[in-house]
């Protein structure tokens, strides 16, 4: 006769997250490692857990299989954009982008521009990394030039490069939130303006008025020019090459499904690809594949233009699977109820239900370093509730976004802090209170939250609602 399992008690469920917490912050805190294996090891742990209180082998290997199931459409969505990513850097349309972008630099508005400039390079290639490790640093030299204080500079830069860590359809959070939460990527996009662009707008304003007491000296702006000429001699730079990424976005406005959203993307971009760089089959068909590498001249620009390609998402894709593995053990076996049970014991408004999902993501950007995993574990805790209130899931992952994503950026030992100070060479404790983005961003979300601004129904937008029947 087969045992029945029992419902588990709370600190056995504790149990699989502490472990996992301890495995992730000391692999990746200590030995640098990447995520992917901690995340397993927490996932066999979990699976053991799910053996204590009575569940059988096939049962928790069928749990994982419905926690990747449900992020399919994600692993899909990643794999194309990175055919996407690679296309677009091919045929000139990324680089445009950034050409067009870094041509809006004047000396008395320096700090704004430094944020659109970061902005638009972020929205372009999807990596809050790649923006600060290039254009930030060149960035960062010009605001010494004119005497402006690092940790300010490099506020303003990583403000704008997590715009498009958080907005861009190309970055891997972006795709990752909308999966763990039951929504598509277009659709997340969506929801996400109003509270990132009120932020967004308040952050500009702060950067103006700041930038006003250093708006008398002079920009050597030398640095920038390297990389307008760079790009220049190696691409046929040319507004036609912005009708892709305008394609996409009318994409979005439509409320065309994503994949076929940004396939258009990837079709335009290899048109232009031939038409406007000679590029022909065989180039297109390696940077949809293995991506583009960039050899312009200018290390600083090949370092951000080689990137995309099928083969480099497969971290993102990868750790996702893995992550998912993780989140549907702890879903099926009941383990995430009697956690979420406990802490929403006397939740009973929606602002505080986003408040809580939102310090639950920046307790685990400080306890388990890594954004993707404070996206994740945090997205499969709280589905089940914003759905039980009647809140479309992107309402949840926008919350994700808000914290999950853009806060790691505060955090010294997490690996986005601890990577920002080894680029641009400011401490994350100098940086972080001009980081004005970063932390405007979750607080306009709690009081869009409490005073019941961008709260969707389910009902509202049923069709973008997936695997509802979870």
């Amino acid at each position: 006769m087969k045992k029945t399992a029992r419902k588990p008690y709370l600190w056995e469920a504790l149990l699989s997250f502490a472990f996992l917490i301890i495995v992730m912050g000391v692999s990746i805190s200590i030995y640098e490692a990447d995520p992917h294996i901690p995340m397993l090891v927490g996932t066999l742990f979990a699976a053991l857990i799910a053996v204590k209180i009575g569940f059988t082998w096939n049962e928790i290997e069928k749990a994982m299989f419905d926690g990747i199931y449900q992020a399919l459409q994600a692993i899909i969505i990643l794999a194309i954009i990175g055919v996407l990513i690679g296309l677009w850097l091919l045929s000139g349309v990324v680089p445009s982008m950034i050409y067009y972008g870094l041509g809006i630099l004047k000396p008395g508005i320096f700090l704004v521009a430094t944020v659109i400039i970061c902005s638009i390079t972020s929205l372009a290639t999807g990596t809050s990394w790649g923006t600060a490790g290039t254009i930030g640093i060149a960035l960062i030299g010009i605001a010494k030039g004119l005497g402006i204080p690092a940790p300010v500079a490099a506020g303003a830069i990583i403000s704008g490069a997590y715009l498009g860590d958080k907005m861009s359809p190309l970055s891997d959070t972006t795709n990752l939130a909308p999966a763990v939460s039951g929504t598509d990527v277009f659709t997340h996009v969506k929801n996400m303006v109003p509270s990132t662009f009120t932020a967004y707008g308040i952050t500009l304003v702060i950067f103006l008025i700041m930038g006003f007491k250093y708006g008398g000296g002079s920009v050597d702006i030398s640095a920038i020019d390297a990389i307008r000429d760079g790009i220049t001699s190696s691409f046929n730079v040319s507004p036609l090459l912005l009708i892709p990424p305008l394609a996409v976005i009318v994409a979005i406005a439509f409320k065309v499904p994503a994949i076929p959203g940004i396939t258009i993307g990837i079709i335009l971009g290899g048109v232009l690809g031939v038409v406007m760089q000679g590029a022909h089959l065989g180039d297109l068909l390696t940077a949809a594949f293995s991506g583009y590498t960039s050899q312009t001249g200018v290390e600083m620009i090949d370092e951000l233009l080689t990137a995309g390609g099928l083969e480099n998402m497969m971290f993102s894709i990868s750790l996702t699977i893995i992550a998912m593995m993780f989140g549907g053990i702890m879903e099926k076996t009941g383990q995430l109820e009697v956690i979420v049970g406990a802490l929403l014991k006397r939740v009973k408004r929606v602002g505080t239900l986003v408040t809580t999902t939102i310090l639950t993501c920046v307790f685990s950007n400080v306890t388990m370093p890594e954004q993707y995993i404070s996206v994740v574990v945090p997205g499969r805790m709280y589905a089940k509730a914003y759905r039980e209130k009647g809140l479309h899931p992107k309402v949840l992952s926008n919350a994700l976004e808000g914290a999950g994503t853009i806060t790691s950026a505060l955090i010294p030992w997490n690996t986005c802090g601890a990577f920002l100070y080894s680029v641009l060479g400011v401490a994350t404790q100098d940086y972080a209170k001009y980081a004005f983005f970063n932390y405007i961003t979750p607080i306009v979300i709690i009081i869009f939250a409490y005073i019941g601004i961008n709260l969707p129904k389910i009902e509202d937008d049923p069709d973008t609602v997936i695997g509802l029947e979870n």
